[in-house]
This record gives structure tokens, C-alpha cells and sequence, in this order.
């Protein structure tokens, strides 16, 4: 019998390939897209990180310093609550707060975004006001590439904690449990064989559904047999095309960040009459620093082919970056296309000045 404090219940099918979430793309190459992400990836995701886990003999104490809207941050807290393991996260981020946080929960793993990394370096009366951090083990940084100069010093003042990345120094990651991969040539999408230099395409059950309501970006980066095309190396919309030949910014950027009087830098095609593009440098000295634009030059001419030389250099203070740490390049290229001291002829010639922060 039914009574006005009952209610009947309808059950609600749900299939794995339903909609469970959307997240939205970072913007750094072209406007934002919603992504639409289906139960399956979610779930394939945290069956994956269940297969590599290794055995523990305590429990994790996770500490997630980034983003809950993106996916970096979404799925660490879905692992954790799959995983039965805890989790700890604060409001407003600050570093000051992470190290004691750490310090006062125990934590073991720590999930950051480069800039962090780079300030957990830097700051050394944050990391040497005697807290104790002996239990931490693992930091992941994602979101964005960690230069090898970066990593380097984190060993040296963290010499007993590992640095995971999604992206490997030098390659484009490793495969994860249930994922596939492919090598394809890039104008006709024909599989290559081993030691060719292509694209990378990769599929199963981590792929997402498609950007909503956008079929042709959809299109545009999905095949029709679900592959979903990465980008060769480098992203494809990233890569500079000097005279011909692909240059990756992110292999100068490293190379830039190795240098002693260089804090920060990031690499953007601009316009050349002659060459198509050029590769064009955004730098970040350090304080007091003298480094002017024809050692940089000079520094990065040394260690790359001709053709992966840089042409312009643009020195400011910070560079653009989102909230997971990737460089926005777009707003770059918008700083150089319209910054009165860049020249536009051929000769390379650069009128180079320390920009306000709040131009960017």
C-alpha cells in the first residue's frame, strides 16, 4: 500500500559506453572542447592503475595539488576512493602548505603540475625549515613536460623520492595496461614499420567518446575505428615548419632550461617570408642576469641542426602557462605578432626588452 511518504523507484539502466563525465580541453593550441568521457574510461583507467600498482605493506596517504576539473586531478580522486586510500587536498594551493601537509599526514605520493616541481627547487627555506618529509616516495608530475635540468635538481635535494612522469624524457611515455599503439604515416595514415618516423596513434578502452557537439574537431582527431591520432613527437599543431623540416619547441625549451642564467623559456613558430616560420624564443632570465639574445642564440646553435636554430628571442617575466602547467602558446604568439619591438624583416633583427608581467 502506498502512502504519501513512499515513493516508487524507476531503475536506471547504465551501460559502460554512457556519458559519465565532461571535461574540457586545456585551449593551448585552439579554442576549449568539452570532452566527453564515457564509465568505460574511467573504469579501464582505474583497472589499469590496479594492474601496475605495486604491493604496498602500509596504506598510501595521497596529496592531489591540482585541479579537480582536470582530468589529472579527476581521476586521482576517483582512484583513491576505488583504491581505499587517502587522500588529502587543500583550497587555494600553496607550497608552504604542501610541505606541511606532508609533513603532518605522512604523505607518500604527491601529484603536482610543473610549476610546483619548480618551486619546490627553488625554495629552499620552504624545503629546509625542518619539516619532516621522509615519507614521501613518489611525486608525479603531468599536465605538461619537466625539463631534464628540473629533474635534476629535484634528485639532488629529494634524493630519495622518485619522479613519475606521464611523458619520459627523450620518448612520448610508455603504453599503459590495456592501451594500443601505432606508428602511421602522416599524410596517408598507413602503419609503418619499426624505426620509421610518423605519427602516433593510439586506442582501446581509455579513448574518449568524442568532443561534444563539435562532429568535425571529432573527426579531426579521431579515425573511424576509434584511434585517436597524438601528434608526431611534438603535437602536429605545435611544430614549427622551417623551410620543410618539423621542429619540436619543446626540444629547444629543454635545451633552454639547461641553461644556468635561463629560469623559465618557451619555443612558437613566427611567420618568416622566406622559411614559412622560425623558431622564436620567450625567455626568462634570472635575476641580475646579463644573458643577452645572441648568447642564447649561440647556445642553442651549438647543440641543434641548422635548421632547428632559433632566429628571435623575446625576453620577459613569466611565461603564460594554465592551471596544469602547459604553456599557452597562443597567447605568445599573439605577444610577438603584436609587441612593436619585434621586427618583421628577414634579418632577424629583435629590439629585446623586459616586458610587464601584466601584459601576459
Amino acid at each position: 500500500m502506498m502512502t504519501n511518504r513512499t515513493r516508487k523507484f524507476h531503475r536506471i539502466n547504465v551501460s559502460q559506453s554512457d556519458k559519465a563525465a565532461i571535461l574540457y580541453s586545456s585551449g593551448t593550441t585552439s579554442k576549449f572542447k568539452g570532452v566527453e568521457l564515457s564509465h568505460r574510461n574511467f573504469i579501464s583507467s582505474l583497472g589499469g592503475s590496479q594492474a601496475s600498482r605495486p604491493v604496498r605493506f602500509s596504506p598510501a596517504v595521497s596529496f592531489c595539488a591540482v585541479p579537480y576539473f582536470h582530468v589529472y586531478g579527476f581521476l586521482l580522486c576517483l582512484r583513491a576512493v576505488a583504491m581505499g586510500a587517502s587522500l588529502v587536498c587543500i583550497g587555494r594551493f600553496d607550497v608552504g602548505m604542501m610541505i606541511r601537509a606532508i609533513d603532518k599526514f605522512r604523505v607518500t605520493q604527491v601529484a603536482l603540475a610543473p610549476p610546483v616541481i619548480v618551486a619546490m627547487v627553488r625554495k629552499g627555506d620552504l624545503m629546509d625549515g625542518g619539516h619532516d618529509l621522509s615519507s614521501l616516495e613518489v611525486v608525479a608530475c603531468s599536465g605538461a613536460p619537466l625539463p631534464n635540468a628540473v629533474i635534476e635538481r629535484f634528485k639532488k635535494r629529494f634524493p630519495g623520492v622518485l619522479v613519475a612522469q606521464t611523458q619520459i624524457l627523450g620518448s612520448s611515455g610508455r603504453l599503459m595496461p590495456y592501451c594500443q599503439a601505432k606508428i602511421v604515416d602522416v599524410e596517408t595514415g598507413i602503419s609503418l614499420p619499426p624505426f620509421k618516423h610518423g605519427e602516433l596513434w593510439v586506442g582501446g578502452p581509455y579513448i574518449m567518446k568524442g568532443y561534444v557537439n563539435d562532429k568535425e574537431a571529432t573527426a579531426a582527431i579521431m579515425d573511424s575505428e576509434g584511434w585517436l591520432r597524438t601528434g608526431v613527437v611534438d603535437r602536429l599543431k605545435e611544430l614549427i615548419k622551417y623551410k620543410g623540416y618539423q621542429v619540436a619547441p619543446v626540444e629547444l625549451e629543454n635545451l633552454l632550461q639547461t641553461h644556468p642564467h635561463i629560469v623559465d623559456a618557451a619555443v612558437v613558430p613566427y611567420p618568416d617570408e622566406e622559411a614559412g616560420q622560425v623558431p622564436m624564443a620567450f625567455v626568462v632570465r634570472q635575476p641580475e642576469s646579463t644573458i643577452d639574445e645572441s648568447q642564447i642564440k649561440d647556445f642553442i646553435a651549438r647543440q641543434v641542426a641548422p635548421y632547428k636554430k632559433i632566429r628571435r628571442v623575446l625576453f620577459i617575466d613569466s611565461i603564460p602557462k594554465n592551471a596544469p602547467g602547459k604553456v599557452l602558446r597562443k597567447e605568445l604568439i599573439k605577444l610577438a605578432l603584436s609587441d612593436p619591438g619585434v621586427s618583421s624583416n628577414n634579418g632577424f633583427t629583435l629590439l629585446v626588452r623586459v616586458l610587464d608581467p601584466g601584459l601576459l
